[in-house]
């Protein structure tokens, strides 16, 4: 038997997984729930891992998969210590694919940390662990320069992308300056300009029209190989 938020957190991971193939974060779960803190989503996942519901996926993040679900639900409203859930467990339901299945990215050419550069498209792709992306249309490009080490992003990474055209301050974004350029920043609206900041002391803030930028995306991931 289930409690009512036992039940009600796996039926949020079930519903999620089968609409975006990716577990919701505990944040998410936390806010789904009412919960106050994300201690209260910890202990409802170990229960519901004890009790053979649900499993986490070794060495992925945010990686849960549902084991089973609950058939029949008979609540029983006046239980001593808080509701309970009765069920029958004689079906399983299919495993959800994990979370950390590989995608194929198309790999658009270089973009700065530092200066502006032309992006450039070509016909590369990059294969990414699904679970780094989560909704959405993505892309990946390769990072060139140090403006943004402070930020934990570093020459020769792979930016993996959110295809969008809107973002808040403080969102790290691709911008297309004057339909050529493209460059990594932290996105700032000041004063009637847009800034694209870095996060390298050793570098200046850009600062244009807004007639001048796009944004292209926001930062979704990085991926970084070593030699």
């Amino acid at each position: 038997m289930l409690t009512r938020k036992q039940h009600d957190l796996l039926t949020f991971i079930n519903g999620r997984l089968n609409e975006s193939g990716v577990s919701p974060s505990f944040e998410e779960m936390k806010e789904a729930l009412a919960l106050k803190s994300k201690s209260g989503v910890h202990r409802l996942i170990n229960a519901l891992e004890e009790r053979a519901f649900i499993r986490r996926l070794p060495n992925r993040a945010r990686a849960l998969e549902v084991l089973r679900m609950p058939d029949a639900v008979q609540r029983a409203v006046s239980a001593p210590k808080g509701e309970v859930v009765h069920a029958d467990f004689r079906k399983r339901v299919a495993p959800v694919a994990p979370a950390n299945d590989i995608v194929t990215l198309a790999l658009h050419g270089r973009i700065a940390a530092g200066q502006p550069i032309e992006a450039f498209e070509d016909d590369r792709l990059l294969s990414v662990p699904a679970a780094l992306l989560g909704p959405g249309d993505h892309y990946a490009l390769e990072v060139s320069g140090d403006s943004m080490v402070d930020a934990g992003i570093l020459d020769g990474d792979y930016a993996l992308v959110r295809r969008c055209d809107t973002a808040r301050d403080g969102d790290i974004v691709v911008a297309l300056v004057d339909g050529n350029d493209a460059t990594l920043k932290i996105l700032k609206h000041a004063k009637g300009m847009v800034e694209l900041e870095p996060a390298n002391t050793m570098y200046s803030t850009q600062r244009y029209l807004p007639s001048r930028v796009r944004v292209q995306g926001k930062l979704a991931g990085l991926l970084r190989r070593y030699a």
